[in-house]
């Protein structure tokens, strides 16, 4: 039954990259409205696609925003049952003129596949609905019961996600969660995430005169509201990066020295960040390795700055208003709203009372660490050195995926974290790249996986 599935799914390798290279021609960006029709094409397609494949209830299940995808296939008498989550929704392209080729005409050079969505995230839920194809088409049935739950609001913060499972607690009803929207550390070094930071992003805005004011006449009688956000901006990290919001690293979870250990174990440090950043040095708190930083450290980072006037040539005004949008990676037993609240307050009080100020909570959610000793973590580190003949080394991961957090809150599982994208995958960037290799050899995971959670 197995093997019978690997020998499908290495004979049909054309296949599913063809298939891929489809749906990736979708341009479902989610956060412009523009492409509002894209989104339905893009899950009416996986939807499709789901039918194919074997998969049963299928259907394109309303929101408040862009429609989720469901399937399943029910029928693994004593065998425990997976939710396979990921997203059909990609980032916007900007700057465009800085892609090599068209991010929606997915093309091929030296091994990867180039395009948006590769690896964020079609890319990486196609394996999964690839292994469960290479099983039913070969014999008829799977080893475990599988769910799949494809949304399209993962890239603007999953804004119905949560409603949704709450709504539809019985239909997604399991006993683990399968996600595949991380990376692994190298081509031949798989990983499995064992933790995610959270996340608090907010807007701040400043308004100071009604309008915008010739700065001869108005210079040096009212404050700037550009100046002003700038500075209080720059208050908020020190020269080391360490954070100064009173509070903030109140419930800042501590590594233990077995964690600290395999951290370390990670073959990436200071030259290859250069490398693959470069920046001419590293930046961060001190006492903590890179790794730590990245993965296991709360952070703060300005996104973007609007006010006055950018255009070319000269004009000299003094704004009337001015914003950032801000965002803070919180680790695991920092709350989101928590975290917002004192954001919220210490903004309000560092501001001068020559401005307004006002503080939007735009998205949020907690992060998460998951027991490694878990048994449907063990299993996944078994499918993975099956596949790339090397056992994964456990770490934690900087970025956010809040579904975990809602898995574990609305529906009491665990999450297993298999990726199978690389960290200079160019997520979000123009240029974004997949290796076609561990699309194969995710593929192959992903079927040794079903095999072995089974048997856990």
């Amino acid at each position: 039954m197995h093997d019978n599935a690997l020998i499908y799914a290495q004979q049909h390798k054309a296949q599913f990259l063809s298939e891929l290279k489809e749906w990736l021609a979708v341009p479902s960006i989610s956060t412009l409205p523009e492409h509002t029709p894209d989104m339905y094409k893009a899950a009416a397609w996986v939807a499709r696609q789901m039918e194919g494949i074997g998969l049963e209830n299928v259907a394109l299940k309303p929101t408040g925003g862009h429609p989720i995808v469901y399937g399943d296939w029910l029928h693994a008498l004593n065998a425990p049952t997976i939710l396979i989550y990921g997203h059909y929704d990609v980032q916007p392209v900007d700057p465009l003129d800085e892609w090599q080729t068209p991010p929606f005409e997915p093309s091929e050079r030296q091994g990867y596949l180039y395009g948006r969505g590769t690896s964020d995230d079609k890319g990486q839920i196609f394996i999964h609905l690839k292994a469960v194809e290479s099983y039913l088409k070969t014999n008829g049935n799977l080893p475990v019961n599988v769910k799949f739950l494809i949304e399209g609001e993962e890239e603007i913060g999953s804004k119905h996600l949560a409603d949704f499972i709450r709504q539809h607690k019985a239909m997604l009803r399991a006993d683990i969660a399968l996600v595949s929207d991380t990376h692994i550390q190298g081509p031949d070094q798989p990983s499995i995430t064992y933790g995610l930071r959270g996340l608090a992003y907010l807007e701040v805005e400043l308004t100071g005169p009604a309008h915008d004011l010739h700065s001869g006449s108005f210079g040096g009688a009212v404050a700037n509201p550009l100046e002003v956000l700038c500075r209080m901006i720059a208050s908020l990290k020190d020269n080391l990066g360490h954070i100064t919001i009173p509070g903030f690293y109140g419930r800042v979870r501590t590594l233990s020295p077995q964690e600290r250990a395999e951290l370390a174990r990670i073959p990436y440090g200071e030259t290859e960040l250069m490398q693959e950043t470069g920046v001419p040095r590293p930046f961060g708190e001190a006492g903590f390795s890179i790794n730590e930083r990245i993965g296991a450290r709360p952070t703060l980072e300005v996104h973007g700055i609007q006010g006055g006037f950018v255009g070319k040539g000269s004009k000299t005004v003094i704004p009337a208003r001015a914003s950032a949008k801000i965002s803070m990676r919180l680790v695991p037993d920092q709350n989101f709203q928590d975290i917002t609240r004192l954001f919220t307050q210490h903004i309000q009080l560092i501001a001068p009372d020559t401005v307004h100020v006002k503080v939007t909570d735009l998205t949020g959610g907690d992060g998460i660490v998951i027991d490694p000793h878990l048994p449907a973590l063990q299993a996944a580190a078994r499918a993975y050195e099956k596949a790339f003949g090397q056992s994964p080394i456990f770490t934690l991961t900087g970025g956010s995926i809040p579904v975990v957090a809602d898995f574990k809150k609305l529906l009491s599982i665990d999450t297993v974290l298999m990726g199978f994208g690389l960290s200079d995958d160019n997520l979000h960037a123009p240029n974004e790249r997949y290796l076609l290799q561990n699309f194969y050899r995710g593929i192959e995971t992903s079927i040794n996986y079903l095999v072995e959670v089974r048997g856990q």
